[in-house]
């Protein structure tokens, strides 16, 4: 798929790595106005966006795996490379200083992502985007917030569950509760508290944490496709029920104190639960690699 091009010249490792110190510093200049707001989006709202903060180490490390694959030949950089990344920031700009339509946080965030492929073409060149294709577009993907309107679109429905989800567990375990729209009166002593499953607590922002969880340990830890398509599948079911037992804790809690019903009680709350949650997902994940079949070089030589 990517054949490199005939009559490219060949540079060092080193004189790479400087070239890319030197367009890192440049393309963290030029979007600098979109990468502080995307920090700081991320450290307002940790429990939401927090996870989009480690997005590009993370990206970085699934180049690192495959640098010795990466580096086995001389690197061939393409000057479509250059052309890409001024496609980029033109595009960019455009945005900023255009419509007010474009001037979003996502659309605006497709020209960060096309100044980062072209800067990979750019440095290591045709035969090299194999490896590093998927980790730029793993950036693209999960290094933003998403958009609000998409939100709304998905986050009622689990609001809905989310709200129902925590009506049943907290009547099953004796806590008397009502359920009416996606707000749970929890009755202490006769006594009725009322909890609002807000959007905060729909769940959609941890499942799009979970995408990215089960993306990368699905690239890094299973080979086969299917295993990893199923590891991100159930990241949505795994999600919601870490939800729902999510608002169902904040309703026992506010038997305690009802003041852990609101405020930035909710975040912190969602932050305990990733934990339990990431456990979760260990445990799938090592459920589907048992499931890994490794073939007999000797069987191929008898046949």
């Amino acid at each position: 798929m990517f054949e490199r091009p005939q009559n490219v010249v060949e540079v060092s490792i080193q004189t790479a790595a400087i070239t890319a110190g030197v367009l890192v510093v440049l393309i963290i200049g030029v979007f600098w106005e979109w990468i502080l707001h995307q920090v700081e989006w991320a450290i307002r709202e940790p429990s939401d966006w927090g996870h989009t903060l480690i997005i590009p180490l993370v990206s970085g490390y699934f180049v690192w795996t495959k640098r010795e694959l990466i580096l086995a030949k001389p690197l061939h950089p393409s000057w479509w490379g250059l052309a890409i990344m001024i496609l980029g920031i033109a595009w960019y700009m455009i945005c900023n200083l255009g419509p007010a339509a474009l001037a979003h946080h996502n659309i605006r965030a497709s020209g960060f992502g096309i100044t980062l492929i072209g800067m990979g073409l750019l440095l290591l060149g045709w035969a090299a985007m194999k490896y590093i294709w998927f980790p730029l577009f793993y950036m693209l993907a999960f290094f933003q917030t998403v958009s609000e309107r998409l939100m709304h679109i998905v986050t009622y429905r689990m609001q809905d569950i989310s709200a129902k989800g925590a009506y049943v567990f907290l009547n099953l375990i004796g806590i008397e509760t009502d359920l009416s729209g996606n707000v749970l009166t929890i009755f202490k002593d006769g006594n009725p508290m009322q909890l609002n499953v807000a959007e905060a607590c729909s769940g959609m922002r941890m499942l799009v944490a979970f995408l990215a969880l089960g993306v990368a340990m699905a690239y890094l830890s299973l080979p086969k496709l299917w295993q990893q398509i199923m590891l991100v599948a159930l990241g949505i079911p795994i999600s919601i029920f870490v939800n729902v037992l999510r608002v169902a804790s904040l309703g026992i809690l506010g038997m305690f104190d009802q003041n852990f019903m609101s405020g930035e009680f909710h975040h912190m709350i969602g932050l305990v639960w990733l934990l339990p949650a990431f456990f979760s997902y260990l445990a799938v994940l090592w459920i589907l690699s048992m499931f890994l079949v490794e073939e007999d070089p000797m069987k191929g030589k008898m046949a």
